[in-house]
This record gives structure tokens, sequence and C-alpha cells, in this order.
């Protein structure tokens, strides 16, 4: 696994600095602002956000894929650099999947093609529904994807025709700003529209409720915490929102369970399980339990026993107000979050192999790792008695979140059986997590799945409004 030193963190994240403030902000001629998007203050940033969906409707849907396009070169051309960047300031993930989220943007986020249209033509004339867009849309992005989503959520928001306002990451706002200024200079030598993409260089809560307020900001989309999440949803503006997960696997005794070992590793590792859909807690009926314990050794993931699981606990979480006096609910430790396995474990004095992609451990169903989404790449196992059992401690540790999934199986009524029980919006089947978003498996890309208001996954409709237009007795061709 990379790794990046405290010397090339500074060494980069000065590069940022100086690239940020390398643009005037004095307004420059050809119609550009100077500023390509990030602003100090939040209300020039969603005027001028305003001022380019303005134009972008002007110029109509070629002016959007151009738009797109560009978005789609430049997020893979440079991945690798603006991994590094993301890397260095939030000192999170892994360095490899960071360049890889970035590059599976350019191909597996969908664009203009996915927008529907419906006519009906009759005795009584035609009718089209067709789907306008909102105008510009505040977005909020998260630290442990920053870039990758702002991205997935430009090409979408672009596509049907929005403008993006973004209040970003206090913890990845320069890597987020580097990248918005970049998409705004190109688009704009290709359509003379220079502010699509806008952000502020320091967000923080002031600027997030003016973004929220700012009377030309009409949709929010909210890809983070609880608390940003529960804002939003209290401004009386329509908002799209990512909520929290847990996703839970079950493993039953009909399972390919070498392979089922690899997934579990592929899905909890990646980028060290800070992808809300990453596999987080394991359930495995008792019969297959061991042979599947081995199987997660044979794999290469390193297995704790009790007491160290035990330590890493101690570690991992902490109660605000002393543990068990006054705060029931856990907080994750901010400085264990999407480290490396082998920085876990030195975490509690051992000594694991750097290649180590992933600790696990036996834990009963109610341990605190079972519980609560850790973002770390630990993953406890729990034996079960059966699979009616798994399924059912599968969805008591989901929380209702609906979701993601994973179930490995050759038995085709238990897959049915926990796919409509647990009722998540991804249920994955036999594969690792990423594959539920495209990566491996069928279907496209987004880095904000909308569960508690009910959109999934996003595309380019999800920020459509729709739009009946209807022609009486005429146009018809009956």
């Amino acid at each position: 696994m990379a790794q990046i030193d405290e010397q090339l963190v500074s060494k980069v994240v000065s590069e940022v600095l100086s690239r940020l403030y390398s643009q005037p902000a004095a307004p420059a001629k050809s119609g550009s602002s100077g500023s390509f998007g990030v602003y100090e203050n939040m209300d020039d940033a969603a005027e001028a956000a305003h001022a380019s969906f303005e134009k972008l409707r002007e110029q109509g849907v070629s002016a959007r894929r151009k738009a797109i396009a560009v978005i789609r070169k430049l997020c893979v051309q440079h991945a690798q650099e603006w991994g590094e960047i993301e890397f260095a300031e939030t000192k999170i993930g892994r360095l490899d999947h960071k360049i890889e989220k970035l590059k599976i943007c350019g191909d597996l986020v969908p664009g203009v093609e996915m927008l529907e249209r419906m006519a009906f033509s009759g005795d009584h004339g035609l009718t089209i529904i067709d789907f306008a867009p909102w105008g510009v849309i505040g977005a909020v992005t998260p630290s442990t994807h920053s870039v990758p989503t702002l991205t997935g959520n430009a090409i979408n928001m672009i596509a049907s025709g929005n403008s993006v306002v973004y209040n970003t990451h206090p913890a990845a706002a320069k890597c987020a700003a580097v990248a918005i200024r970049a998409y705004n200079q190109e688009i704009f030598k290709e359509t003379g529209i220079s502010d699509l993409l806008t952000t502020v260089i320091k967000p923080t809560l002031e600027t997030f409720d003016a973004m929220c307020n700012h009377p030309k900001v009409k949709l929010l989309c909210v890809t983070g915490g609880p608390a940003v999440v529960a804002a939003a949803m209290k401004t009386g503006k329509r908002a799209v929102c990512a909520g929290p997960g847990n996703p839970p696997v079950v493993v039953d005794e009909t399972a390919d369970l070498a392979k089922a070992a690899r997934c579990i590793i592929q899905g909890a590792s990646y980028d060290n399980n800070l992808l809300c859909i990453g596999e987080k807690e394991v359930f495995v009926v008792d019969s297959v339990a061991d042979q599947l314990l081995a199987e997660l050794k044979k794999a290469g993931a390193y297995q704790l026993d009790a007491s160290q699981i035990e330590a890493l606990a101690d570690k991992a979480f902490v109660f605000p107000k002393g543990k068990g006096a006054g705060c029931p609910h856990p907080v994750v430790n901010r400085d264990l979050v999407g480290r490396d396995a082998a920085v876990l474990a030195k975490a509690i004095g051992l000594d694991v192999p750097a290649s180590t992609q992933l600790l696990f451990g036996e834990t009963k169903a109610d341990h605190i790792f079972v519980d609560e989404e850790q973002m770390m790449p630990f993953i406890p196992v729990v034996r079960v008695p059966n699979v009616d059992a798994a399924i059912r401690e599968a969805i008591h540790a989901e929380h209702s979140y609906r979701h993601t999934a994973i179930m490995h199986s050759q038995n085709i009524n238990n897959l049915t059986r926990m796919a409509q029980e647990v009722d998540t919006t991804l249920f994955i089947k036999n594969g690792p997590c990423m594959t539920g978003l495209g990566l491996g498996g069928e279907g496209f890309l987004s880095f904000s799945i909308a569960t508690p208001t009910g959109e999934g996954v996003t595309t380019p409709m999800t920020f459509t409004r729709s739009r009946r237009c209807v022609m009486v007795e005429n146009l018809n061709l009956f």
C-alpha cells in the first residue's frame, strides 16, 4: 500500500496553495470572472454559479456535453496528481484507491444520455413530459471522497442543465478547489462559461448556512454526516441527502468460502473502509465459520484475538463524557479513521506487515464494532447458528438505514429472502461492495447515494424537475 511521508504532505499542500492563489480574483477579459469558481464569499460563489447557469441554459444541451467531456478528460488525466493532493491533505484512505476513484469517474458516471422524455399522442393532441433543470444546486461533499464526489456530482448536475455551488468539507477543501478551478478553466475554453462549478476557499458552517439560504440555490445535495443532512432537510428546500450506513455481510453454508473471503477483504479494505457501502460486519453460519476464518487468513487478512479486539475498540471509539457516563453513543476516533491496517495494529502494540489490507476477529453480535460504522480496516465476524439468525442479526446491525447489504450464498431462496427483508438501496450478491457501484459489476457510478430521501444512487434524472407541455388538437398524427 502506498505511503506518503510528512515532508511530502507539506510539499504537496504548499503546491496546492500556490496553485489556488495563482489566478487573479479580479475580472478578466473575454467574459471570465478570473476566479474560475473559487471565491472568498459564498454569496459571490452562488451568484457566479447562477450567472453561469443562465449561460448554460442559453447554449443548450450541446454546451452540457462539452462541459461533461472536459470533466471526464481532466479527472482521468489528473487522477494521479489529484489523488496525491487529496491523500496529502486528508491523510486518510489509500493513495492507489484515491487515484482509481477518479479514473472510474471518467467512464462510469452517466451524462445527458440518461435523461428521459415521454410523449403521448392521441385524438386530443400531443403531450410531452420533459425534465428541466432546477438552476443552482448547493452541494456538500465529504472528506472521504472529496474530488471523486464533486466530480460525479458535476457530471450528473451539468448533464441535467444545472450549475453547482459547493460547500466542501473543510478537511478536503484545497484539493476540491484545485479540481473546481481546473474544470472551470477548461470548460471556459470550450463554452465561454467560467463558473459552472463554484466553491469557497474556506468552507465553514457559516458558509453552509449561507449556501442553503441563498435565494438562487434551488436544490440541495448533501453527501456528509448525519448533522449536515439533518440541517439540510430543515431548510425547507428540496434536499437530496446521503445518509449513514453500516453494511452487513451474510455468509451461509452454501457460499464459495474462498471467494467470499477474498471479496470481504477487497471491499472492507477498499480505501481503508472509507466507502459508505463498505463491508462493516460479517455474520457467518456456524457450520462454515472456521473455514471462513481460515480463508480470510489465507487471503492475507490478519486475525486479532479477543483481548486485541477489545484493545482496538478502546482506541477506536471514545465517549465524549466518559465511558458509560452520560453519553451512551460512542464517537469514532478520527485519528484512526481511514488509516492503514498496520497503523491500527500499531495502536495496540502489534507489528503486522505493511502490506496487510485488513484486520479481523470474532465478536458477539452486540459488540461495538458490529453496532457502529467505524470506517477503518477492521471487520468483526459473528458466528450464528443458521441463515435465519444471520439475516435477523444483519437487519438489526443495519439499523434500518436501508443503505447497503451483502450476501455470499449459492441458495437462490436465501438470497431472495435477504434481499426482500433487509430492504437496502444496494444489495450485492457474491461480490465485494464496490460492484454495487459499477466497479467490477454492471451499472453506473455515483458517490452520492441518497438513502433517507429515497433517490438511491443519484443520476442526472435525480437533479431535474418534471414538466408537462400540452398541445390540444394539433401535432398528433392520427
